[in-house]
């Protein structure tokens, strides 16, 4: 049953506070929990203010950071040392072939863009939409996520059963280029799934055109009846 805005706005400073609480026992400052975590400082502020259900793949790298399970960081720290959650009983990591990659991606959602940076790759959340096999999403002019024409950069998305130790990651490789023809632009500005939900202006557009695309997938085998 969802939560009721009370008990998500408790639910939702309850993990603010684990990792105020978590990053002070580890002497992590604000800047250095965001730069782990593959996000800018003012997203991290944001995402402990919204709590949990606005980005659950936000959270997921937030508690990798702070070395916790996602369950860990929503629900608190069982008696046991972080990071020690057993895999699933009989584990298979599975190749998935590039249809299944596309498949998984379907038509939007939030992934994460690996970019060059001058202190090696960045990494930032974003709003992507699936463009006739091309990843498309939009940002700031000279933002932290624009990227020159012809950059070589990584697209991800990954989606994790943490109770099930199950998920599976798509990796998108290529090169950035700006979208400029009206008729796309036209197009994608009535797309909800482009419509970044860090909001602001953001008028660069700009389509990953793959080189490789790749995935795997952690499932379990059943037991032998």
């Amino acid at each position: 049953m969802p939560l009721n805005p009370r008990e998500d706005r408790l639910a939702a400073d309850a993990v603010a506070h684990r990792i105020a609480e978590r990053s002070a026992q580890l002497g992590l400052e604000p800047d250095a929990l965001a730069e782990a975590a593959g996000m800018s400082l003012p997203y991290l502020e944001f995402l402990a203010s919204a709590g949990p259900s606005f980005d659950p793949n936000g959270f997921l790298r937030i508690a990798a950071a702070l070395g916790l399970t996602y369950q860990e960081l929503l629900a608190g720290r069982p008696d046991r040392p972080p990071g020690q959650a057993p895999p699933a009983p009989r584990p298979v990591l599975v190749r998935l072939t590039e249809t299944e990659c596309w498949d998984d991606l379907g038509e939007r959602g939030v992934g994460r863009i690996a970019l060059p940076g001058e202190r090696g790759p960045a990494v930032f959340p974003v709003n992507y939409a699936v463009d006739r096999h091309t990843v498309v999403y939009r940002t700031r002019d000279h933002g932290a996520a624009d990227a020159p024409p012809g950059t070589g950069v990584s697209f991800e998305v990954d989606r994790i059963d943490e109770l099930r130790a199950n998920g599976w990651s798509v990796l998108v490789t290529g090169t950035a280029e700006r979208i400029d023809d009206p008729p796309t632009l036209e197009q994608l500005a009535h797309d909800p799934a482009v419509q970044p939900w860090a909001g602001g202006t953001r008028p660069c557009w700009i389509r990953v055109r793959p080189g490789a695309v790749s995935g795997r997938r952690i499932c379990t085998v059943p037991a032998a009846s």
